[in-house]
């Protein structure tokens, strides 16, 4: 990631602006996103004199920071965000949780009234180091001297990318216009240079071999893959093959999987699969690759399975389940030692009942997609672009309702990337997402997954940073398909489901928007699909398209959100008295719940 500290010789730095600016390209930073204001402007001056890093501005700094976390999950490198003092500052809360919960190195550089005028409760000022105490827990710090300025933007990258974590550095305005210090060797300076690498880490061979007994004496093997396997899909492969185990992902793990495999069950959770459900309800053993997913109630029951974890943080281990085996290293490499030591079990009744549970899961995504709806089943909706994802694609994902069908409906080519705010699960992070996506790489498609909360909450806004962007672009196609039921969906399922609650239409319903109407108004082709056999047309209009495109699909918001066998039957029973209290205008969305109970049941049957 560092970068030699020659670079940062390159057009002496005058201001303490300036050499933050000389700091962040050694550290080989080509991209900012951000909002500028007062708090922040020597180092916007900077940026300008320096022509680079390149900065992106954001219709809003919530937005800047989602831009920032998309960019360290679709690259891998650190991403960084920028914003001024108090509202701008606060607002980058949302943000930097994100990217904590989903461990996505991201460096913040917010701006501070100047240190002359703190503690006068001045215009905009916050206490900063309070505010980010919790979400950059790991680092925080406010550079009150020209002399401390490289060492806090050294060690801020670094702890980013050594814990994964945000970092936040508190830049005072006076600082940042401060001449730029000669670091002499004295005492209380510190020089530090723009380093790092990560190190090797490798389980010792006791546990191992403890492991790998373990595995060896289980009938039922399931694995459970997150995101810590992102550089170990051949060796997970492997794993399976060898012992026919189930392969279960969580959300964040669904891409590092191939979906094609007939050991690959899906996605686990209350948005899962069936095949997922079966897996983890019937396995006698669980290895867990780099997950620290939170739906522990779809976990085997404790006691039922006995567990392998293998995770780069050896606190993270034993977290969600209990452990016998803990096994703290990178995914590839401990798999590779893992692989020789286990048992190559061939066909065995376990891999046989799994691959039917698979097949009987791709009949049943299939059945629901085409299952009558009013006017169109968002499954379908993305079954059909499933059917037509190009393989060089990049695909964001918004939170809400959109999130159950990219979890069952959507399989991933090898090597297409898919992000979302998964743990903190913050609505409007798909445009952000995707714009950071596309930057990183203008030469591929972009599909962003969204619902109508989360378009307006944020994602009309930054159809805005597209509009001034996309003609730089290699390749000029930003999909966003919009699923248009009027209604917070997930919201309404989850209080009928958790509380037994009627839905509450104040709080439920959404206005309506044209959502392909605002996408030529911006220039782009904008689709509206009403009628589920043009859905097809739609996703190939889209993909041959010379410029960015809406697809607006006016969906069914009473399609159920059931969570997969073996709880459907519990969870939908206080769906439907909820709805009873809701009265006669439930009917309809009655009707459906009993269709999808019904198909879950005969699948369970099977």
């Amino acid at each position: 990631m560092g970068k030699t500290a020659g670079a940062e010789q390159q057009g002496e730095p005058k201001l303490v602006a300036d050499l933050l600016v000389s700091r962040l390209k050694a550290w080989g930073v080509g991209r900012i996103f951000g909002y500028s204001g007062d708090g922040i402007n020597p180092l916007m001056g900077a940026l300008r004199r320096a022509g680079g890093p390149e900065f992106v501005q954001a219709r809003h700094e919530e937005n800047a920071a989602f831009m920032a976390v998309g960019h360290a999950k679709y690259t891998g490198e650190v991403g960084v965000v920028v914003s001024t003092q108090g509202p701008g500052a606060i607002h980058l809360l949302n943000g930097l949780y994100d990217a904590r919960m989903d461990s996505a190195p991201v460096v913040a550089l917010i701006g501070q009234q100047s240190l002359s005028v703190l503690g006068s409760a001045y215009m905009q000022e916050v206490d900063l180091m309070h505010l980010f105490r919790d979400v950059a827990s790991g680092f925080r710090q406010q550079v009150s001297s020209p002399e401390q300025a490289p060492l806090v933007i050294d060690r801020a990258f670094k702890e980013a990318l050594a814990t994964r974590t945000p970092s936040v550095v508190i830049l005072p305005h006076d600082v940042q216009q401060a001449q730029t210090p000669e670091l002499d060797q004295e005492h209380g300076v510190l020089s530090t240079s723009p380093v790092w690498r990560p190190a090797r880490i490798l389980p010792r061979s006791e546990d191992v071999q403890a492991a790998a007994e373990l595995l060896n004496s289980g009938q039922k093997i399931a694995l459970l893959v997150g995101q810590g396997a992102r550089g170990a899909q051949e060796q997970v492969v492997a794993l399976a093959e060898k012992v026919g185990a189930a392969i279960t992902t969580s959300l964040l793990g669904k891409p590092y999987v191939d979906e094609s495999h007939p050991l690959a069950a899906g996605v686990m959770g209350h948005l899962g699969t069936s095949a997922s459900g079966f897996a983890l309800a019937n396995c006698d053993t669980l290895l867990i690759i780099g997950s620290n997913d939170p739906w522990t109630e779809f976990y085997p029951p404790p006691g039922a399975a006995r567990a392998v974890q293998i995770d780069i943080d050896s606190a993270a281990i034993g977290n969600r389940y209990p452990v016998e085996a803990a096994l703290t290293g990178e995914a590839a490499a401990t798999l590779d030692a893992l692989l020789p030591l286990l048992t190559e079990r061939g066909a065995t009744a376990w891999r046989t009942d799994v691959e039917r549970a698979v097949r009987s899961w791709h009949d049943l995504s299939l059945e629901r997609a085409f299952t009558p709806a009013d006017p169109v089943n968002p499954e379908r909706a993305i079954h059909e672009l499933s059917r037509r994802l190009p393989d060089n694609a990049q695909v964001a994902v918004d939170v809400g309702s959109s999130v159950y069908w990219y979890a069952r409906q959507l399989r991933l080519p090898r090597g297409v990337p898919a992000h979302l705010s998964s743990t903190l699960a913050s609505m409007g992070c798909a445009v952000p997402y995707g714009i950071a996506a596309k930057l990183a790489a203008p030469d591929r498609p972009l599909i962003a997954l969204a619902g109508d909360g989360a378009m307006q909450m944020a994602g009309l806004t930054e159809l805005i940073t597209v509009s001034r962007m996309w003609k730089q672009w290699e390749d000029p196609r930003f999909i966003v398909c919009v699923l248009n039921n009027r209604e917070l969906t997930e919201v309404t399922w989850e209080q009928r489901e958790m509380e037994t609650e009627p839905r509450f239409e104040d709080s439920q319903a959404l206005p309506e928007f044209n959502y392909a109407g605002y996408a030529e108004l911006l220039g782009f082709e904008g689709i509206r699909v009403e009628d589920p056999e043009l859905l097809g047309e739609a996703w190939d209009r889209a993909l041959a398209a010379d410029r960015p495109c809406i697809i607006e699909v006016v969906s069914d918001p009473d399609v159920p959100l059931l969570p997969p066998f073996p709880g459907g039957r519990a969870q939908a029973e206080s769906m439907m008295e909820a709805m009873e209290k809701e009265g006669p205008q439930t009917q309809h969305a009655r009707d459906l719940l009993s269709v999808y109970l019904r198909q879950e049941e005969a699948l369970a049957e099977d």
